[in-house]
């Protein structure tokens, strides 16, 4: 006896939504716990020349710059504002311009990052949706300068 088609329906929505809950349960939400820097991605390596620079005193309020990282739709590079190991602000001084969408895509995930990074204190910030490239490249420059304000 064959099965009802609304029957076969409902079992196909039901089937098709647990298995992708499954999937999104099972993917990651935060990054690795080891330093951006040793954890390269292929599509992001740092430029040798393009090291970051310290402004500022040493137990006071500085200014840490990144260094550049180059990912696949352009450069990213970070500067944080830290009081003695607080960071107070953060800003990416270069994004990738390759392109309009390069562009749309770092305004608009750039922000996310800067308030993500203020309330971790730190590079264990999430990606943003859409954004990778942007955000690994993001984190890669953020850890750099965090390690300046360490030694």
């Amino acid at each position: 006896m064959r099965a009802h088609p609304i029957r076969r329906t409902v079992l196909t929505c039901a089937a098709t939504v647990t298995v992708t809950t499954l999937a999104l349960a099972l993917k990651p939400h935060t990054q690795p716990a080891t330093a951006a820097p040793q954890a390269q991605t292929p599509n992001s390596t740092r430029s040798p020349s393009t090291s970051g620079g310290t402004t500022g005193t040493q137990s006071g309020k500085r200014t840490l710059t990144g260094d550049t990282v180059q990912t696949r739709y352009g450069p990213v590079q970070v500067e944080i504002t830290v009081d003695g190991t607080k960071i107070t602000a953060a800003r990416a001084v270069r994004t990738p311009t390759g392109d309009r969408r390069s562009q749309d895509i770092a305004s608009s995930s750039v922000p996310t990052l800067v308030q993500e990074t203020l309330d971790a204190q730190s590079a264990r910030i999430d990606t943003v949706s859409g954004a990778t490239f942007t955000s690994e490249g993001y984190i890669s420059s953020l850890q750099s300068a965090l390690d300046q304000v360490h030694g």
